[in-house]
């Protein structure tokens, strides 16, 4: 029997295009209008049928979103930059070094670093290899690769999907729903903070019932941990960059622009402090966009998705067949179901900027007409986005992840789908605050 194989995102997403574009010529046109006394209300008008503009709706779609592609591209290769000197893993391995065998404080430190990263930096792909050092670590000091992947990818994921200050998630979201960007930080950190807590709890406990004698510790965890020079001068550059993005942000109003220089700056310091010629540094940047050029192309051809609906004059008939479907349900269930759609289409597009894309300018004004936040609308999207990842089959990122543990995909998630199942109903409960308590930013 052949093996199902499961489609590539852009194909997904042509597909998705095109039932949208089918779709505009039989689902009535729509849109809502605001009269001299600024009530909003619906009316019907004729669809556009959009078929033959398949095409160059993906043309229109990268116009649309042209800022936030460039952002993309520049703050992946600034951060590949950033990655080639080395100094990130030498520092993790300082760190390591330093703790020797205080194993909790090792657990502890590392998820809140781990966890921090994925808040901050959106932490992703770059937790492979780290997997590959922790995990060993992990069973050196009596435990298993399980903790190894915890420690590491399931706290980036945790930090990723209750981000504060992660352009890829906060800052492309906000951007598309209008809002002031890394606003409403004060309770997103609380729920970075809560659920870090837990997972943090959820390792102790498994750490204690899984230990076993400690082994010798390996070559690969006990090479040389020691920071050159410039790796201490390069990590002062990213702490320096980190304390400018939030005072950038909460005080000068930083955006995209502004950003953007604040990367491309930084990773040139930093290649410019590791010793890299002009070529090199040119160089390097131009493979990390390159690394990230698949995310900054599913924005563009997503957004196709959106300017065809737009132009077909169905998206807002289609809002306000969602809102006649919620009528009467409150405002608690809108937003569970926002945050229901976002957790399914997570499971078929693991890509978050492919989903802010596609999701985000819908759900913006449907938040609107149901009374939710938009800041809760995205907050609902990061939540969707993060906690499945950690069994999609579609994440190149979990099965390399894996790979480097050791772990076989099936064990892993019979392992681990009833974790990520609390995670799913921890995430809806902090939610529901957002309706009812005046919170700073929403």
């Amino acid at each position: 029997m052949k093996k199902l194989s499961i489609p590539n995102t852009y194909v997904i997403i042509f597909a998705i295009l095109v039932l949208c574009a089918v779709a505009t010529t039989f689902v009535p046109g729509g849109q809502y209008v605001t009269d001299k006394n600024g009530i909003l209300s619906y009316q019907s008008v004729d669809s556009e049928p959009q078929v033959l503009q398949v095409f160059s709706a993906l043309y229109n779609g990268f116009v649309k979103q042209a800022g936030i592609i460039i952002f993309i591209l520049v703050v992946g290769g600034a951060f590949w930059l950033l990655n080639t000197t080395g100094a990130i893993a030498a520092g993790i391995r300082k760190f390591i070094s330093k703790v020797g065998k205080r194993d909790k404080f090792v657990i502890i430190a590392l998820t809140i670093l781990f966890s921090l990263a994925g808040a901050v930096f959106g932490m992703s792909e770059e937790t492979i290899p780290f997997v590959g050092i922790v995990a060993p670590l992990a069973i050196s000091m009596g435990y298993d690769a399980f903790l190894g992947m915890l420690i590491v990818y399931v706290a980036a994921n945790v930090g990723f999907s209750s981000a504060f200050l992660n352009p890829f998630t906060v800052g492309i979201a906000q951007g598309m729903a209008d809002l002031p960007l890394f606003s409403g930080q004060g309770y997103r950190l609380f729920c970075w903070a809560l659920l870090t807590a837990l997972l943090i709890i959820f390792e102790l406990v498994y750490a204690k019932r899984v230990h076993s004698t400690p082994m010798l510790q390996n070559t690969e965890s006990a090479e040389d941990s020691s920071l050159t020079g410039r790796q201490i001068a390069i990590l002062l550059v990213l702490l320096l960059t980190v304390v400018l993005l939030v005072v950038g942000v909460t005080c000068w109003d930083w955006y995209m622009a502004e950003i953007s220089g604040l990367f491309l700056g930084m990773g040139i310091v930093c290649g410019i402090i590791a010793g890299f010629s002009a070529n090199k540094i040119a160089d390097e940047f131009i493979d990390g966009a390159k690394d990230i050029l698949s995310a900054a192309l599913v924005v563009g051809f997503a957004s196709g998705i959106i300017v065809i609906m737009q132009d077909g004059h169905i998206v807002d008939s289609i809002l306000h067949s969602m809102q006649e479907g919620l009528e009467g349900t409150g405002r608690v269930t809108s937003l569970g179901a926002m945050y229901g759609i976002q957790t399914i289409i997570n499971l078929v597009i693991p890509s978050a900027s492919a989903k802010a894309a596609i999701t985000v300018p819908i759900m913006a004004p449907f938040s609107d007409l149901v009374g939710v936040s938009r800041q809760a609308m995205v907050l609902a999207f990061q939540f969707g986005d993060g906690f499945t990842n950690m069994i999609t089959p579609t994440s190149g990122v979990l099965i390399a992840a894996l790979a480097m543990a050791r772990i076989p995909y099936t064990k892993w998630v019979k392992w681990a789908w009833k974790k990520v199942l609390v995670l799913v109903v921890l995430g809806f409960l902090l939610l529901v605050p957002t309706v009812f308590i005046s919170l700073s930013g929403f």
